[in-house]
């Protein structure tokens, strides 16, 4: 294998794994900026509708309740947290299709609410720690890669009157959501949870797409930069040393020692050039010598 191929190939391996090792630190660096993006959406909406339920629970029921006078019926629509969030999320969902909200609850009274085994992995993390606020992480669900944030609801007295012994719930309740599901709560119980789901799966795909068109495009930069190469190298090196070779067996033959070898090349092979070109000088005065 030749000088020229041999620098070739090294040329060519290296700048390969530099352009490998620059890929994998690209798709790496976009994921990472995918999950701080989907954290920061995800956060945005799960602290959003915790504002609306929590300006809801603190204002608007209460005037609702105060308006509506004592002992009258109001429709769950309208004092019911969980329906808010409902609501406001279905709206939301019809802008932004691909996330997805849950009030997970493993007897909810509205089937829409009901936990499926995702949920109960982020409700059971709740119901381990009784202390924990919040919390937030990386989950398959569906088959799909999401980023959830989730907070969970712990029963209170006054979630009792509806969710405690269905025998004492109301008759209008138990007629809109049967008596099976929703009941018996106990109070301090973590009873369910919300959580956004912030969908990963175009931002990681963008991720990829992106480290593979990193990849083509430094491949096609290698090929540019390695011909560049081949050029130089073969017109600035091979070609004056396979001068300066052919010269030299020449002289070692005693042929065209009156030839002088000439390179305007001040680098190392015009060192050697000069170096050739006084022993063809010095060989043939010897042999002038010899023949005189």
């Amino acid at each position: 294998m030749s000088i020229r191929v041999r620098f070739m190939v090294l040329i060519g391996v290296l700048s390969l794994l530099a352009t490998l090792g620059i890929s994998v630190a690209s798709y790496k660096f976009s994921v990472n900026n995918a999950m701080t993006e989907a954290r920061d959406k995800g956060k945005l909406v799960f602290n959003f509708l915790e504002s609306a339920r929590l300006h809801f629970k603190k204002v608007q029921r209460p005037r609702i309740l105060e308006l509506a006078g004592p002992g009258q019926r109001v429709p769950v629509e309208l004092k019911s947290g969980f329906a808010l969030t409902r609501g406001v999320w279905e709206e939301f969902e019809k802008k932004v299709p691909d996330y997805a909200f849950k009030q997970a609850t493993p007897s909810p009274l509205n089937p829409a609410n009901k936990a499926d085994s995702d949920d109960m992995k982020i409700i059971n993390i709740f119901r381990s720690n009784p202390d924990l606020q919040s919390t937030e992480g990386l989950i398959t669900r569906k088959g799909e890669p999401y980023y959830y944030f989730a907070h969970p609801i712990h029963v209170g007295q006054s979630c009792l009157r509806c969710h405690g012994d269905p025998a004492r719930a109301p008759g209008w309740l138990k007629k809109q959501y049967g008596s099976k599901e929703g009941y018996n709560w106990k109070a301090g119980q973590v009873a369910s949870a919300y959580v956004v789901y912030v969908p990963l799966k175009k931002p990681l795909q963008q991720a990829r797409k992106s480290a593979v068109n990193l990849v083509l495009i430094g491949m096609a930069c290698i090929l540019v930069f390695m011909l560049v190469i081949w050029f130089f190298f073969s017109r600035y090196i091979i070609k004056p040393v396979t001068m300066l070779e052919k010269r030299a067996t020449e002289i070692s033959l005693g042929k065209n020692l009156g030839e002088p070898i000439r390179t305007p090349s001040q680098d190392e092979i015009g060192s050697l050039a000069r170096s050739v070109d006084r022993l063809r000088i010095s060989v043939e005065k010897l042999l002038q010598r010899l023949r005189s």
